[in-house]
């Protein structure tokens, strides 16, 4: 399972970079931390027990990714995508297509929090969302019956412009929101 939910969030930045950025024939590097990574296998593993089990990748994820190269440096793990990669998600997989419609909303000027919600909304009957008091994020949204975007979504709004971060379940509770 933990492969599985890696390849998955591995190809969901990929599809939110090609979102933000556009699509291009590149070879592409993700980092994760390690907590991130322990969440994904449920294990309590250290940095060197960690990069062991990714050098043994599933052979599926060669066919379609390529040959991905991971390296370790305090425990920030790299994950470097071969253009194939870039290429095979870009070809292959669904367009997320309420990625495509938040990067565009929150990247036009003056894009509002309501905007945010409605759009939120739009994908989906099921949204929590929650106000943040913490400095780092205002709003938290989030799809609660979505097994596709299991993501939490937060948003600060610094004045000229709406940021966002993507966050995996377990990282968000560990975030301490």
């Amino acid at each position: 399972m933990g492969y599985e939910r890696l390849e998955k969030s591995l190809t969901d930045t990929i599809k939110e970079e090609q979102a933000k950025l556009g699509f291009r024939k590149e070879a592409i590097r993700l980092y994760y931390p390690l907590s991130s990574l322990n969440h994904f296998f449920d294990v309590q593993e250290r940095e060197e027990q960690m990069l062991h089990r990714l050098q043994h990748l599933p052979e599926t994820w060669q066919e379609k990714l390529g040959d991905v190269g991971v390296t370790a440096k305090k425990e920030r793990f790299c994950f470097y995508i071969p253009e194939q990669g870039s290429v095979y998600v870009h070809e292959h997989e669904k367009p997320d297509e309420f990625i495509r419609e938040l990067v565009e909303l929150v990247g036009r000027h003056g894009c509002t929090m309501q905007e945010i919600r409605e759009l939120f909304c739009k994908h989906s009957s099921h949204v929590e969302c929650q106000k943040i008091e913490n400095g780092e994020f205002d709003w938290m949204f989030r799809f609660a019956e979505d097994e596709e975007d299991p993501y939490y979504y937060c948003f600060k709004d610094e004045g000229i412009h709406i940021i966002y971060h993507r966050f995996l379940p377990e990282d968000y509770r560990e975030f301490g929101v």
